[in-house]
C-alpha cells in the first residue's frame, strides 16, 4: 500500500492525498477547494478501481481552466499507478 500526496496546479485545492492498494483507491482527501463537492468525490471513490477513476475524471474542466480538482486527482492517480508498475 502506498500513500500519495500531490500538489495540484491551476485549481483551488492545495493538496490531494490518497492511498493506493491493489489498484484500488482509499482515503482520498483534498486541502482547499469546494469542500462539499470534494468530500462527495472522495466518498464515491472509496474502494473503487484507480484506473476507472482516472478514466472517469481525467479531462474534467472547471470554469474554463483546462483542469479541475477532479482532473488533478486523475493526473495524480495516473502517476501513482505508473510508479506502482
Amino acid at each position: 500500500m502506498g500513500r500519495y500526496d500531490y500538489t495540484p496546479k491551476g485549481v483551488c485545492s492545495r493538496k490531494i492525498s490518497f492511498d493506493l492498494e491493489d489498484g484500488k483507491l482509499s482515503g482520498v482527501s483534498f486541502e482547499g477547494g469546494c469542500n462539499g463537492n470534494l468530500k462527495a468525490i472522495s466518498k464515491l471513490l472509496e474502494g473503487q478501481s484507480a484506473a476507472e477513476a482516472v478514466r472517469i475524471l481525467k479531462g474534467n474542466d472547471c470554469n474554463g481552466r483546462g483542469t479541475s480538482c477532479a482532473d488533478q486527482l486523475a493526473q495524480a492517480v495516473e502517476k501513482a499507478l505508473a510508479q506502482e508498475q
